[in-house]
């Protein structure tokens, strides 16, 4: 009789990954058939914010000058901006860390 190869770690590892893959394909099935009928399955914050406050009878104070020509390029519009706010962070942290290599050395430059 053949023993496996894998030891304990390694089985452990693949049934926690079995675990996740598993997980996922549930969430993904649920949240398939939570969605059935809807016309969006995961509605942001504004959208609700906006059907909330139209129904208190607010009005929005002014259009848009150029209103997105429909939901993809509006998706679009909203990952172009998270993409560029993580280059910003990214730029930022990277300057950070790398400001004490930078910095003259005092202590050499005196001694």
């Amino acid at each position: 009789m053949r023993e496996s190869t894998l030891t304990f770690g390694r089985r452990g590892v693949a049934i926690v990954l079995a675990a996740v893959v598993v997980l996922m394909a549930v969430a993904l099935l649920l949240g398939g058939r939570a969605a059935a009928g809807e016309e969006e399955a995961f509605g942001g914050s504004d959208a609700a914010a906006t059907t909330q406050l139209e129904e208190a009878g607010h009005e929005p104070w002014f259009e848009p000058l150029m209103p997105p020509a429909g939901g993809e390029i509006e998706s679009g519009l909203f990952a172009l901006q998270a993409g560029l706010g993580g280059v910003a962070l990214g730029y930022v942290f990277g300057r950070l860390r790398g400001r004490p290599a930078r910095a003259p050395r005092t202590a050499e430059a005196s001694g």
